[in-house]
């Protein structure tokens, strides 16, 4: 059954891959990005929001709305966007965007000691709204399958995620620049998060050699992180090497070009960098914690990538032996290379979704929600209310400096 399926919001080019592999067709709308986001999606094949007013998006999506049978969201504003404009959607999430829900009472990341959000009890009230009105909930591996579980019963755990083949694969020409001696690349943000505390700590305890091209930007998302990022950047370790920002379908080229993918130290699952560099038949030095196993093929299975113990002095030496050993990283690319091919499998990765799609569809068979309109309507007023006096009063000289005043005039018109 071929479904027409409405995609709100994308996070990680998520949905723009599965786009390409469905079986059902999909079109994609994604929010408004500033140039140095626009740098790390494809922005190929998707249509971006035209403004930043939520009261326009929902405008937007239910003018096209009877056209699909389906509604599918990444992120918060994607969901958002949905219930507003009285949609039946499932709610997609890979990251900390369920570890720390906005309906949640200042919630906070694993890694901080002060909130991610401090929302009023009407902002966490209209999300938990959200939440709840999501017709299905899909989340991939147990660091965030298991936040889901907590508050609904229903969740669907789907491991297996999309990698764009097109781009990530081992036959691409790394980029032409010299190299004086053992080189690792990193394109992942710096910051806790990423256990950057861990990776500088062992760095100081490495003996061999090298250098890391470390793509200059930071997980900042309260003062937290930012002081953390300040005092682990002073000073740098000598092994970094900062480099701007790489155009997303340049950087398999740095894959190809580095000798070994540095990946994160503190999460211990993969995420798309490494996923994407192994499609490479890259090495990668990512933590994998034997507590989190994945589920492939109906079995929990641990993924071959290494270290399995994130203590500095053992990342000190498997680092060492990387840099030593030519055929131990060879060996260990091959693991990985299969480990990925068989998780992200697009046929496999298709059928999965397709199953969903097509499920959720026989029981709602029509996008457009059940429910009382007055409520549909209270629910815009209020979140019409909030844009205008906090979204575009408050947030106003933030957002200008992040946009700029001629785009964010633009996008709030």
């Amino acid at each position: 059954m071929v479904l027409r399926i409405l995609a709100i919001g994308d996070l990680g080019d998520n949905i723009l891959i599965l786009k390409k592999i469905s079986n059902s067709k999909i079109h994609l709308i994604n929010f408004p990005r500033k140039q140095a986001e626009l740098l790390t999606y494809s922005g190929e094949g998707l249509e971006f929001f035209d403004s930043l007013l939520i009261s326009k998006q929902v405008k937007k999506i239910k003018k096209i709305k009877d056209d699909f049978d389906l509604c599918l969201v990444m992120s918060w504003a994607g969901a958002r966007v949905a219930y507003l404009a009285g949609l039946n959607y499932i709610f997609y999430f890979t990251g900390g965007d369920i570890v720390t829900p906005p309906f949640e009472k200042n919630p906070k990341s694993p890694y901080l000691t002060t909130p991610v959000y401090n929302r009023n009890i009407l902002e966490r009230w209209f999300y938990k709204n959200v939440f709840d009105k999501a017709i299905a909930c899909v989340a991939p591996f147990q660091e965030y399958f298991d936040p889901l579980k907590r508050y609904r019963h229903d969740a669907i755990r789907l491991d297996q995620m999309t990698v764009d083949t097109d781009i990530f694969k081992e036959s691409v020409e790394p980029i032409k620049l010299s190299k004086n001696k053992f080189t690792f690349f990193s394109p992942q943000k710096i910051g806790k998060e990423k256990g950057y505390d861990i990776i500088f700590k062992a760095l100081k305890l490495c003996k061999t050699d090298f250098e890391i091209l470390q793509i200059e930007w930071f997980t900042e998302r309260n003062e937290e992180e930012k002081e953390f990022n300040k005092k682990l950047m002073t000073p740098i370790p000598p092994q970094i090497k900062l480099i701007p920002l790489v155009k997303r379908s340049e950087i398999p080229r740095w894959y190809k070009f580095a000798d070994c993918i540095l990946g994160q130290m503190r999460a211990g699952i993969q995420s798309g960098i490494e996923r994407d560099a192994a499609f490479c038949n890259c090495p990668i030095i990512c933590y994998t914690d034997p507590s989190k196993p994945l589920i492939l093929d109906g079995e929990r299975k641990i993924p071959p990538f290494l270290p399995t113990n994130n203590d500095p002095s053992n990342l000190a030496n498997l680092i060492d032996q990387i840099v030593e050993s030519s055929k131990f990283r060879e060996e260990l690319a091959t693991k990985e290379n299969d480990w990925v091919k068989k998780l992200c499998d697009p046929k496999d990765v298709a059928e999965k979704w397709q199953e969903i799609f097509e499920k959720y569809h026989k029981i709602f068979p029509t996008i457009n929600r059940e429910e009382s309109k007055l409520k549909i309507y209270f629910m815009n007023l209020f979140s019409n209310i909030v844009e205008m006096f906090y979204y575009k009063n408050k947030m106003k000289d933030k957002n200008i400096k992040g946009w700029g005043e001629a785009e964010y005039t633009k996008l709030t018109k």
